[in-house]
């Protein structure tokens, strides 16, 4: 039957080029005609096979060579030649050989009066063109000057033909030969004004198509140097831009606004980033490492015109297959149980890592004496810790209220006295010795308040203090052997009298004293004050931002503006690492920026406007790259002022901040109020890919990337406050080693066998902990001890709970329980881990 339908087709193919007599061809087309207007592709493909589109091109040769062409029959030819070329994807080459492309050209100037039938011979035009080779040809033979003889300044007469006649010529257009053609015979400004005229007379926005179409010819052309040089000196850029901040709170219009966009932006001049260096501002000698790594600058290659056609995409398909590659789906591939790294033998070398299984527990029976009362020395902090979606509990002793009530006042009362930066507040008795004060905190016990030994009220009434001051402390405090004057130090010491209770797994005291045996790459003098001071949770569970539309393109032309009306561009450095800058504290005209401390990494900040500001963040240690997460200090600021922050040199393609992320920030004044909390803030947020290109030396030797723009508008709610931003929660080495200190401290040693040892030492220098957790033998008999022991190496484990803590070479354990979401739940579930553990016999589990 199939040979039957197949033999009858060519049968009608082959009748269709012999044929001269003009019944039997329009029939044939007439069937043709029906058989393809139903169904599915697969008719067209078929007839592709079986030879359609030679057969059809060929009457049309032969049809056009007559003296007198029928358009009876060339109108209903025309009409199925557009619609098999579409899926034919070698047909404009079919054209080129059978000499259709002269023939359909010189039935197109013949026609140039006769709309209907001129606008047969565009459709099949337009298909040749879609074959880029086919399309040079077109150009060499005068396509393009037919076109613009075709499309007219505004008018409503022919509209159908002139929006196939741009159609046709954006298409040409896709061949380099035609673009460079185009620039030479002046067709940029002719463009430009047909737009321009179209966009001013069609105010009901009914020939959008035609408006586009004249917009993607320009898009093709500026892909070309030549067609960007030409275009800026028509003055493209101010005239496209006028017409798209008119374009952008019509919906309507999102054909046009989306081609004017990205023609801005093609145009836009490409520029390196505005750093000495791409390379990281920061350098660590590696042992073995002779040679630095150069510095990364742009060089007149990494700028040169490749002719690639900018794209910009929401969602990269080649990146989600990258990610989809790393799920296994192989099942014969999965293994329940994993075979060795390395031989048995070279395992023994880690025994030593694994007390436990050789410890003798002499020390058993004084845990479980009366020398150590565990319940006298179990701090209400440790024992809960509570998040977004569960109701505060702060776990206080008896007289609790009293003590919440009295901090609620020591808290409102600090804030009332910061005006403008200062607070008229007494901070130290000068009789007493600064190392007394936080013996005093660190004596009463982490996490309780000492009442009666500090009149919390009268030292609120004398001296003066500066709220900069505070923000970053120094990190010598109460560790200072310098003479020189300690009003600072005794500020701090203070303040910390007032510190809340109920901040949990946190102790100023011991942090500082952390934070003093940190060893980081620069030898950073001062301490963020959210480490220092601590956070709670947020009250509430942090909904996701709901996005505005269209709040992409207006950032887009508000940095386009800059280059098109730079009158009220400052650009004026306020913070940098690589050079020095004028004194911040001089100029209240500017916010003032800082990063000096432990996991900061702002390296540049530049004040754009009067209230907006480019940042730039450092690359990590030893790099070009990593450039993501952010983390920086910010004072200065006047309240209900929208201030908006770039950080321009971003590299992920995407970016969570484009789906109702928000950054976070942490308000000194806040914490003083009582109200310690890192919140997500900020509106007006999307991340778009800017004008900066990357140098093909810190892309590995890939050529073409650009950096990306995460942009967020903050209105501060105090003045003067000190404030700090971040990608996320930021997460120290030092507050890392804090809370391992508080968590050991806060397990019941009877119940739960806590250790903590030294894996080894960061290039750095900083101990990198192996900490093991279980619950304790019942007795330290002979039974229980090989229980417990066997409990480690039993391969089928009734249950497991993974809390080792770990850090690769050349990292730091920030990562461990620092800022993704399941370090955050690690972080909570730590204590109900280990208070299970001290409710249960001991068990299999595995380090």
């Amino acid at each position: 039957m199939a040979e039957q339908e197949g033999s009858g087709l060519q049968v009608m193919l082959h009748t269709l080029q012999s044929s001269s007599d003009k019944a039997s061809i329009l029939s044939i087309l007439q069937v043709l005609g029906d058989l393809l207007s139903v169904g599915t592709d697969r008719r067209i493909h078929y007839m592709i096979s079986k030879g359609g589109s030679e057969a059809l091109l060929q009457t049309l040769v032969d049809t056009a060579r007559t003296a007198s062409p029928d358009y009876d029959i060339l109108l209903p030819l025309f009409r199925l030649l557009a619609k098999v070329g579409l899926r034919d994807k070698k047909f404009g080459q079919k054209a080129l050989e059978l000499e259709a492309l002269d023939v359909t050209l010189i039935l197109a100037r013949k026609n140039l009066t006769h709309s209907q039938n001129l606008l047969h011979c565009l459709w099949v035009l337009r298909v040749f063109a879609s074959s880029v080779t086919t399309g040079a040809m077109l150009g060499i033979n005068g396509a393009m000057e037919l076109l613009f003889k075709v499309i007219s300044p505004y008018t409503r007469k022919n509209t159908q033909t002139i929006r196939a006649a741009t159609e046709v010529l954006a298409a040409l257009l896709k061949s380099k030969s035609n673009t460079r053609r185009a620039v030479n015979r002046g067709y940029v400004t002719s463009l430009l004004r047909l737009h321009q005229d179209w966009h001013s007379h069609d105010t009901t926005n009914s020939y959008l198509q035609i408006r586009r179409g004249l917009l993607l010819c320009l898009r093709h052309i500026v892909t070309l140097r030549s067609g960007r040089e030409a275009f800026l000196v028509a003055q493209g850029m101010e005239t496209l831009f006028t017409i798209a901040q008119n374009c952008l709170d019509d919906k309507s219009m999102e054909p046009v606004t989306s081609a004017l966009l990205q023609i801005l932006r093609q145009c836009y001049p490409e520029s390196p980033l505005p750093l000495v260096t791409v390379s990281s501002a920061y350098v660590f000698p590696v042992p073995g490492c002779s040679s630095s790594e150069p510095p990364c600058t742009l060089t007149e290659e990494d700028l040169e015109d490749d002719g690639d056609e900018e794209v910009d995409q929401d969602t990269d398909s080649k990146d989600v297959r990258e990610e989809d590659d790393d799920l296994e789906t192989d099942v014969d591939k999965l293994s329940s149980e994993p075979g060795l790294d390395r031989p048995e033998g070279e395992l023994i070398q880690y025994e030593a890592m694994c007390h436990e299984l050789s410890d003798s527990f002499e020390e058993l029976a004084s845990k479980f004496g009366d020398v150590l009362n565990f319940e006298d020395t179990q701090h209400a902090n440790h024992c809960h810790i509570p998040s977004a979606a569960s109701p505060p509990q702060h776990c206080f002793n008896t007289d609790q209220s009293w003590r919440q009530e009295k901090e609620d006042v020591v808290q409102t009362s600090i804030l009332n006295m910061v005006k403008a930066g200062k607070a008229t507040m007494h901070l130290y008795s000068k009789n007493r010795p600064i190392m007394k004060l936080c013996q005093s905190v660190q004596q009463n016990g982490l996490g309780t308040d000492s009442p009666g030994t500090f009149d919390t009220k009268a030292f609120l009434e004398e001296d003066a203090w500066n709220i900069e001051e505070i923000s970053c402390p120094s990190i010598n405090v109460f560790f200072s052997n310098s003479c020189k004057p300690r009003e600072t130090d005794e500020r701090i010491s203070k303040l910390l009298h007032t510190h809340p209770r109920h901040i949990p797994f946190h102790d100023p005291c011991l942090y500082m004293a952390k934070t003093r045996k940190t060893r980081s790459v620069v030898d950073f003098k001062m301490m963020a004050f959210p480490d220092l001071w601590g956070h709670c949770p947020p009250p509430t569970a942090h909904s996701m931002l709901d996005r505005k539309w269209g709040i992409q393109r207006i950032k887009i032309l508000e940095d386009i503006r800059r280059f098109i009306q730079p009158s009220d561009i400052v650009n004026k450095v306020v913070f940098s690492l690589d050079e020095p800058w004028p004194s911040q504290d001089s100029d209240f005209n500017c916010l003032r920026f800082s990063s000096t401390f432990e996991s900061g990494n702002l390296r540049k900040a530049i004040q754009v406007r009067e209230s907006e500001y480019d940042l730039l963040v450092n690359a990590d240690v030893n790099s070009s790259q990593h450039q993501q997460w952010f983390y920086f200090k910010v004072s200065g600021m006047r309240a209900a002022v929208p201030y908006r922050f770039n950080i321009i040199n971003c590299e992920k393609p995407n970016s969570q901040f484009n789906y109702g992320m928000q950054p976070t920030l942490y308000s000194v004044k806040e914490a003083l109020l009582g109200r310690p909390n890192w919140i997500r803030t900020g509106s007006e947020i999307c991340y778009y890919k800017n004008h900066y290109r990357q140098s093909t030396a810190a892309t590995g030797g890939t050529s073409g990337k650009f950096y990306y723009t995460l942009t967020f508008a903050i209105t501060f709610p105090h003045n003067e406050d000190v404030c700090y931003l971040a990608y996320h929660y930021p997460y120290t080495y030092s507050s890392l080693m804090t809370h391992l200190d508080i968590l050991e401290k806060s397990v019941n040693p009877r119940q739960v066998y806590f250790r903590k040892d030294v894996l080894c030492q960061t290039l750095g220098g900083n101990p990198c902990p192996l900490v093991t957790i279980t619950a304790m033998p019942e007795s330290k008999s002979a039974d229980h001890l090989e229980q417990f022991r066997d409990s480690f190496l039993s391969k089928h484990a009734e249950r497991s709970a993974i809390v080792h803590l770990k850090s690769y070479c050349g990292q730091e354990l920030g990562g461990i329980l620092g800022s993704s979401d399941d370090a955050v739940h690690f972080h909570g579930d730590l204590p109900v881990i280990i208070t299970e553990l001290g409710h249960e016999k001991p068990r299999p589990w595995p380090r």
